[in-house]
């Protein structure tokens, strides 16, 4: 998954910044200052929000300049920061990304200590750049040393703990160390469970995750039960036309295929595919995703042709995002 993705479905969590903006002191700052940073920020995020990056750009870089102006202590400078390593990340531009973020993380160092939630958070999302970059040894440091300042200060059993596992758990499993990912995957679902209840849609998304797991290795009967679980959750938890029910039907969809189940399958690849469409556009990775294992499963059954027309699909969608 690339890092601008990641970065944009979590949206990079500055809980004190929205405190921090609303107690500013109007001593050293000048209203028309202020006024002009948050029109800047604001027409920056309308930009991004419409994917016209240009125009986001320059208006994220307009906020930041005014930012500085306020004084390097000042929170606005790393929200500015931090809104133009969301932009870079999701144009791939993890050079630039990386140079911003470790700026706002030197920031949060020097003005609320190395050991702060703040500077958890900055950790975790350059870890993210690192992994998208496959500098992988030194994300996983990162991921463990944002892990470690989030359990000192929330708890080894707090939700937010269990959610920032994944990344750590998925770049487990890329490099083969399943035991390793199992274990976190196991321990993720154990707090989700004891926190919201067996019933809860994150406690299907730890299941999917596991299951998943499971099938990296080709150990089919131990996903396929995981697999049903989290699509019961989500069936009763969620909107039938909700993009996370599409992600555990394309899983059970894959287990069936892989297994030569194809008339189980099928059904759950099409419907997969019509949520993920409908609800993030027919030129979304998790679109392709489904595609891909939608042709596995034509060429499987014969249907050569049909599976040829989704390639040359998947072939067009990827090009247009390089």
């Amino acid at each position: 998954m690339p890092f601008g993705a990641t970065l944009v479905n979590q949206r990079i969590k500055r809980p004190l910044l929205s405190t921090a903006i609303a107690c500013l002191t109007a001593s050293n700052v000048s209203l028309a200052a202020t006024s002009e940073w948050q029109k800047n920020n604001k027409a920056g995020e309308i930009a991004f929000g419409k994917h016209q990056y240009a125009l986001s750009e320059k208006y994220f870089s307009a906020a930041l300049r005014e930012a500085e102006k306020f004084g390097l202590k000042d929170r606005r400078i790393t929200t500015s920061l931090v809104n133009l390593v969301r932009l870079y990340a999701n144009e791939r531009k993890y050079g630039e990304a990386e140079k911003l973020l470790k700026r706002a993380l030197a920031l949060d160092e020097k003005a609320l200590g190395p050991e702060h939630l703040q500077v958890a958070c900055d950790l975790f999302h350059l870890a993210l750049i690192r992994k998208s970059q496959l500098r992988k040894a030194e994300a996983e440091s990162l991921f463990k040393r944002s892990l470690a300042i989030m359990e000192k200060n929330l708890g080894p059993n707090h939700l937010d703990v269990a959610r920032n596992l994944k990344n750590l758990i998925e770049l487990y499993s890329e490099q083969g160390k399943y035991a390793e990912a199992e274990s976190l995957c196991r321990r993720a679902l154990e707090i989700k469970e004891k926190a919201l209840g067996t019933d809860h849609p994150d406690v299907a998304t730890a299941l999917d995750t596991l299951a998943q797991l499971y099938i990296a290795q080709g150990k089919l009967s131990e996903a396929e039960p995981l697999s049903k679980r989290a699509l019961s959750i989500d069936e009763k938890a969620l909107e039938p036309d909700d993009a996370d029910l599409a992600i555990r039907l394309n899983t059970l969809g894959k287990i069936y295929c892989t297994q030569g189940n194809y008339s189980e399958s099928e059904p759950l690849f099409k419907r997969a595919l019509a949520i993920d469409e409908k609800a993030l556009g027919a030129e979304h990775p998790h679109v392709v995703k489904v595609l891909k294992n939608y042709a596995l499963l034509l060429h499987g059954t014969g249907r050569d042709k049909e599976a040829e027309e989704l390639e040359a699909r998947v072939n067009t969608i990827v090009a247009k995002q390089k």
